[in-house]
């Protein structure tokens, strides 16, 4: 049986695989500041693009990027911020959630779905 840090683990190489088939150059991947982690950084087009993973079991409840609350929202802002102070890029920054569900009995990949624009980094005027 797995526990929720290999299921995450899981459900992370499935969205950079997921993210590689449709043209996206994974950057970074666990990019942790003082604030938290951001689990995929990519680039695509005109766009660095701060990506959420949310893996869940085929029975859960609530859709996965429903689980990235306004507190999460903001400690990805604030990451991503750090990593922009710390990186030269001339890319419009975006911020995805990945949603990877599993069958709860297999732990088969049952879906993949991406959430473009989950929420927007500029409604955060408090973050520092």
């Amino acid at each position: 049986m797995f526990n929720s840090l290999q299921i995450g683990k899981i459900g992370e190489n499935v969205a950079v695989s997921y993210l590689e088939d449709n043209g996206y150059i994974i950057v970074d991947r666990n990019y942790h500041s003082r604030f938290g982690e951001i689990d995929i950084i990519a680039k695509k087009e005109d766009y660095i693009v701060f990506i959420e993973v949310k893996t869940r079991n085929d029975m859960a409840i609530i859709k996965a990027f429903e689980s990235v609350d306004r507190i999460k929202q903001k400690k990805i802002i604030k990451t991503a911020m750090i990593y922009l102070m710390e990186h030269v890029v001339n890319l419009q920054p975006r911020f995805d959630v990945i949603e990877v569900l599993i069958n709860k009995n297999s732990r088969n990949v049952k879906e993949v779905n991406q959430v473009e624009n989950a929420f927007l980094g500029d409604s955060f005027y408090e973050t520092f």
